[in-house]
């Protein structure tokens, strides 16, 4: 959410298709870090299981939030939820 400003702060779990968000991810490379916004209309939402972990257990569940969002351009795009991304609605 974001403070003093007029727009407000959105959940994954309120998300809709058809929706039109901005997310603005904090991208973290070595020592480098910035942060870019997407916007976009919610084409839909899931929860996807994933191995991305090292040496986990095979019966270890991990899971990602993920939201797959059309471009004004009508590209598809994938973003992948964290604990720095914020969601606004455009």
């Amino acid at each position: 959410m974001v403070i003093g400003d007029t727009q407000v702060g959105t959940r994954f779990d309120e998300l809709k298709a058809g929706d039109r968000i901005e997310v603005e991810h904090t991208v973290t490379v070595g020592m480098k870090i910035w942060t870019t916004t997407t916007v976009g209309t919610v084409v839909r939402t899931e929860r996807r299981r994933h191995g991305l972990h090292f040496r986990r257990n095979m019966d270890d569940k991990v899971f990602s939030d993920v939201i797959l969002l059309e471009l004004p351009d009508g590209e598809l795009t994938t973003v992948t939820m964290d604990e720095f991304t914020v969601l606004r609605r455009a």
